[in-house]
């Protein structure tokens, strides 16, 4: 059997910096440190870190008074960080950076007076944090229909900016369907798209026309890897999606001849080689990466955490 790797998979910037985060915080400060909501959506992942000594909590009211508290990637609303801020609870905010570019733009168009449309799923704690970060009404919309029951004139100042987990084809049907509503629309610049979405969803779609089967790693509560699974879907390629090599079924892989391979962007890679090894059991294998996109980004720590050595990077 052939064993196709996408590229690029797994880990995103943003995720390694909300990792690391949390390391370099335990090596710091020691445990207990506390982190509202699952720092990224991987199980794998915040077990290893729960295994270092972080505790996650869904609420601030768990946390304890003075404890060192982390932000997931995914951002809070302001009342959130409100209310930390009159607890004096010592706060490391690992949003990534181009979440907080998204809550800037929304913040920017409110304040030039636009009625603000947000394209997103409902209760992503992506989306539950960057509704709660614009001042004023913000209206979610997940599809076409959501646009066209819109209760606002036509001739409303409208602006929209969209989840970071949604790449350019995924919005492109909700932006069109806004555009011929609203002659008065703003919105960011596709370059403004999160790349790691979008190079992730290219990857999957160049792997697609070389595989029988397409496994997708990441957890079902991620958006980015859920996707990932659909358009293999959509293109005719069977896709499954699965934490880890214990959830390999034999049965998926029958009659195929060349098996494809990606990541979401929660997703370590020693999940991958799971799952590339479960695959070896099954019989002999060879394995190769399919030439795509090289990803060099970097996104800057807090300060207080720049001197401090992660115990490791990458899980």
């Amino acid at each position: 059997m052939q064993i196709l790797l996408a590229q690029p998979r797994g880990f995103c910037a943003g995720v390694v910096r909300a990792i690391e985060i949390v390391e370099r915080a335990l090596e710091k400060y020691g445990p207990p440190v506390y982190v509202r909501h699952e720092i990224v959506h991987n199980k794998y992942v915040v077990e290893s870190l729960k295994a270092k000594g972080a505790v996650f909590v869904e609420d601030l009211h768990e946390v304890p008074a003075n404890a060192i508290t982390v932000f997931s990637a995914h951002g809070v609303a302001k009342s959130v960080e409100q209310e930390a801020a009159a607890r004096s609870l010592p706060v490391l905010d690992a949003t990534c950076p181009l979440v907080s570019k998204v809550h800037n733009q929304g913040k920017r168009y409110v304040s030039k007076g636009r009625t603000l449309v947000l394209i997103g799923h409902e209760g992503h704690p992506e989306v539950v944090g960057t509704m709660g970060q614009v001042p004023g009404p913000v209206r979610l919309v997940q599809n076409v229909e959501d646009v066209a029951a819109l209760d606002i004139p036509a001739d409303t100042p409208v602006a929209y900016i969209t989840q970071t987990t949604l790449s350019v084809d995924d919005t492109k049907d909700i932006i069109a369907a806004l555009e011929d509503r609203f002659p008065d629309l703003e919105g960011p610049d596709t370059r403004d798209i999160c790349y790691a979405t979008q190079n992730r969803q290219s990857s999957v779609r160049d792997l697609s026309k070389l595989v029988d089967v397409i496994l997708v790693v990441g957890a079902t509560n991620s958006s980015n890897s859920n996707r990932l699974r659909e358009i293999g879907s959509e293109v005719g390629v069977p896709s499954y999606l699965i934490a880890d090599g214990s959830q390999l079924n034999p049965e998926w892989l029958r009659n195929a001849k060349t098996v494809g391979i990606t990541a979401g962007a929660s997703a370590p890679e020693v999940l991958v080689d799971d799952v590339i090894d479960a695959l070896r059991r099954i019989g002999p294998v060879t394995v190769s990466v399919v030439p795509g996109r090289e990803e060099n980004i970097e996104f800057r720590l807090p300060a207080e955490l720049t001197s401090v050595k992660a115990t490791a990077a990458h899980l």
